[in-house]
């Protein structure tokens, strides 16, 4: 069994709402944050328990060290220490609409700091296990969070990441 790392949740939006996020998030054409890893290989967990909640994020596994790339253009708005996530990386996306969030980071990438703007293939840091993974199993715990009006990074509504989730160019 991988992570139960969570960003914290709040309500789902409205119907309208998700399709009108679905539609952003696909033309951000959001790729895999993980190095080498395609597509076809994740596998949708969103909706699993771990301990007793549930997942609400994407175990993407990998070797420790591999890089994490963000997903998309935008902002680094935290870099954060927590228990269950470990090393953890907040990134809102242009419109500051979503939180994408990679945890259990080995380490940062080097000039990684806050308020950075990246754009999406750019080296966030790298797999490993800090937070509540397990040391044998090296993931990156990937979650987005439709922010609510106040942009709270650490607060919003889990989006599952898979359906959203393209090969790098």
């Amino acid at each position: 069994m991988l992570c139960a790392a969570t960003a914290g949740s709040a309500s789902h939006g409205a119907p309208d709402d998700a399709s009108s996020d679905a539609d952003l998030l696909t033309a951000h054409r959001l790729i895999v944050p993980v190095e080498g890893v395609r597509r076809a290989s994740l596998r949708d967990n969103f909706d699993e328990r771990r301990g007793g909640a549930k997942h609400e994020a994407l175990d993407i596994a990998a070797p420790r060290g591999t890089p994490v790339v963000a997903v998309g253009d935008g902002r680094v708005a935290k870099l954060f220490t927590s228990r269950p996530g470990g090393l953890t990386v907040y990134q809102f996306d242009p419109e500051e609409r979503f939180a994408y969030y990679y945890a259990h980071l080995d380490r940062y990438a080097p000039d990684l700091r806050e308020g950075a703007l990246v754009k999406r293939g750019n080296t966030l840091g790298y797999v490993g296990t800090s937070g509540n993974a397990p040391p044998q199993s090296p993931h990156l715990h990937f979650a987005i969070l439709r922010l609510g009006a106040d942009r709270h990074w650490w607060q919003g509504s889990p989006v599952n990441p898979y359906p959203f989730l393209n090969d790098a160019e």
